[in-house]
């Protein structure tokens, strides 16, 4: 009984030891994060049951951290070859590395893999092998984003959701490039080198499922063609287009975001935008003179940085309906041609306003003059006040440089 009492004893003793040895671990010894910078970590609800014992294995050159098991942190380690992957894997993040090749290899056993995070490194088209993508047939979302690709790394797989090939040097496309990614809700290909030729094979339009499209900083003149009826994000700004078609956007009924910032944008048909569900509209500096119609739904209106003298609210609101209340809060107006505020008349059809920024007008060749009243602020009820006092805590950490991003840019998660 003394022995029993005794391995019992050495026993638990053990496992205190091993309990308290993982509490005082420091993770942040293996994985390098720079301040401020949130781990990369995506949950999944839709991951299988992992099917393995614990502790899992682990490549000497990576972190794989015992409260997600199924993670592998490769990244930030001046890596140039990927290592091999482990069979358990479902997140593999190799960013910021010095990667240029994709080879078949470390991904003969990844049969769970369901995000791979490429991007930073300097990875080009014809250095990754053909099909290494396909191959990984529960791919839901591939990051290829600041590497030095000339064209979409093709074959990929059916499973894949979202797909980001932004900051490349992308040029051509395939006519049939898309066409068997029907499960994508996500693409982004911002800052690359697209021009309307690449588009003229319309590949989008087999995308049923496609949800958010990113074509911010390309070559574009004109708007893209037969876009999916799915659409709800679409994001063109720092382009050249000059105009949209008269009923374009009719056939996006779902569309809540529409950022065309900074093109050439100079008239505007009546109701282009009279749509059920847009949220946001941002259409500054461009070149507009005047308004156009505002949807009853649209909450945020950016119009700065355009060559407008004044703005007609019967244009913008023709009539009110006591029922069906106009929800616009938050118009920007600064670096237009006005001499005078809004017409107090926008209160009665846009009753929801809380901010209009005027800022500095460009009244005068070269010169920037500021109306009476700069910023424009309604009153707030006591409801409305700590809701804006909530956001404001919440925003009060973002740098300057996250703020450029997020007005130029739309997170990819959303």
């Amino acid at each position: 009984m003394g022995t029993l009492s005794l391995l019992l004893a050495i026993h638990l003793l053990f496992t205190t030891l091993v309990l308290c040895q993982y509490e005082d671990y420091d993770f942040e010894d293996e994985y390098d994060v720079e301040p401020g910078q949130q781990q990369p970590y995506y949950f999944n609800p839709n991951a299988q049951a992992h099917p393995f014992a614990f502790p899992v294995e682990c490549v000497q050159e990576c972190f794989c951290p015992p409260t997600f098991p199924l993670s592998m942190y490769c990244d930030h380690r001046k890596l140039k070859t990927i290592p091999k992957i482990p069979h358990h894997v479902q997140q593999l993040y190799l960013q910021n590395n010095d990667i240029e090749d994709v080879p078949a290899g470390p991904f003969t056993n990844s049969t769970f893999l369901r995000e791979i995070n490429l991007s930073h490194n300097r990875i080009k088209s014809h250095r990754i092998d053909r099909g290494v993508f396909e191959k990984v047939s529960h791919l839901v979302q591939l990051h290829l984003q600041h590497n030095e690709l000339e064209e979409f790394p093709l074959p990929l797989p059916r499973s894949l959701e979202r797909l980001l090939l932004g900051f490349n040097k992308i040029a051509r496309l395939a006519g049939d490039a898309l066409e068997d990614l029907s499960n994508i809700t996500m693409l982004d290909l911002c800052n690359n080198l697209l021009d309307d030729s690449v588009l003229k094979g319309k590949p989008f339009s087999n995308m049923k499922n496609l949800m958010q499209l990113n074509l911010c900083n390309n070559k574009l003149q004109t708007m893209p063609p037969d876009l999916p009826s799915s659409l709800m994000y679409l994001s063109l700004e720092n382009n050249s287009i000059s105009s949209i078609p008269e009923n374009y956007f009719q056939r996006l009924p779902r569309i809540i975001a529409i950022r065309m910032s900074h093109n050439n944008l100079q008239n505007i048909p009546r109701n282009t935008f009279n749509l059920p569900n847009l949220l946001e509209l941002n259409l500054g500096h461009n070149k507009l003179k005047q308004l156009f119609y505002i949807p009853r739904s649209l909450q945020h209106l950016y119009i700065e940085d355009n060559d407008i003298e004044t703005i007609n609210v019967t244009l913008m609101c023709p009539s009110i309906e006591t029922l069906n209340t106009n929800q616009l809060t938050y118009i920007r107006v600064d670096q237009n041609k006005l001499t005078s505020p809004i017409s107090t008349y926008a209160f009665f059809c846009f009753p929801l306003i809380r901010t209009i920024y005027y800022g500095e007008q460009n009244t005068q060749a070269n010169k920037s003059t500021q109306l009476r009243t700069a910023v424009f602020r309604r009153f707030l009820t006591p409801e409305e006040f700590d809701e804006a006092e909530d956001n404001h805590e919440t925003h009060t950490h973002e740098t300057e440089e996250d703020n450029e991003a997020e007005g130029n840019y739309f997170h990819p998660y959303f």
